[in-house]
């Protein structure tokens, strides 16, 4: 599941914030590690620079992680980063990609905005594991100590949770599953866009069929040593998310790229695109099936 993990660099001190991340994983899982830099066709002549940098970090990882079974390369390639980096993944066995919301151009610009890497986050099809830069950087004591999964009660919505019972299992993390239920629908009127909440007792039953799915979903960390929690809220799923996110101060939030809509590729304004685009907590998105 985490076999091989993809680590794209682009030479600057906030894109190395990911770091962190693949060091823990590697060491617990016994991965290999690839990291990737891609010299843009207008950097041409900084190829040797390039392979100079990524090589120098490939042995300081292998430094860290001395002792332990993960296995350090390093690849540098040419042409388009989003383009080369989802290629590189998808023809070389590739389990998870983990990458920085910002690199060179700076936190003024994040790459997730219009760049490279939202074309990256949004095509790509292999797991992937994004890391907010900060500047100065911060890191909680335990990288994958409390990890947050939001479900919407379908099939596709569970996608991720085959990578947190394995996480759980290597990092005893406090798990908590999360299903925020809608308080009302919009409908159209003569006025425009009226919202109407739902009655009292269709949201009493609501409530208590999401209670039930997230006792079930619950069952399948047993044996992980995972302390394992839910918790149901109404209101707009994103924001509830990213809300219940800070105030139990999790380390990690979990979802899979679909759920209800079925859509076959991300849809600006969806679930998983607002978290990933408002919160400050690391995010790991895993593809539903189709």
């Amino acid at each position: 599941m985490f076999e091989r993990i993809l680590a794209p660099l682009d030479g600057s001190k906030l894109a190395e914030q990911a770091l962190p991340y693949v060091i823990e994983l590697a060491r617990a899982f016994g991965s290999g590690v690839v990291l990737l830099e891609v010299c843009e066709p207008e950097e041409k002549e900084s190829g040797r620079a390039c392979r100079l940098y990524v090589n120098s970090k490939a042995e300081e990882l292998k430094e860290v992680l001395a002792g332990s079974a993960a296995r350090v390369t390093s690849v540098v390639l040419e042409g388009r980063a989003a383009y080369e980096i989802m290629h590189y993944a998808e023809t070389n066995d590739v389990s998870l990609i983990v990458i920085s919301t910002h690199g060179r151009s700076g936190l003024m610009r994040p790459w997730l905005l219009g760049s490279s890497a939202e074309k990256l986050v949004s095509r790509v099809g292999i797991p992937l594991l994004v890391i907010r830069a900060r500047e100065p950087p911060a890191l909680p004591e335990r990288l994958f100590g409390c990890i947050l999964v939001p479900l919407d009660g379908s099939k596709r919505g569970e996608a991720a949770l085959p990578y947190i019972v394995a996480l759980a299992r290597q990092f005893e993390s406090e798990v908590i599953l999360l299903q925020v239920i809608e308080s009302g629908r919009y409908v159209h009127s003569v006025r425009g866009v009226d919202f109407l909440p739902f009655k009292d007792r269709d949201m009493a039953a609501t409530r208590t069929r999401a209670q039930s799915y997230l006792q079930d979903v619950a069952t399948r960390f047993a044996g992980s040593n995972a302390k394992t929690i839910y918790e149901v809220r109404a209101g707009d799923a994103a924001q509830e998310i990213i809300k219940f996110a800070g105030e139990c101060h999790c380390h990690l939030i979990a979802m899979a790229s679909h759920g209800h809509s079925g859509l076959e590729t991300w849809a600006v304004g969806s679930i998983t695109h607002k978290v990933l685009q408002a919160s400050d907590v690391p995010l790991l998105i895993v593809r539903a099936p189709k």
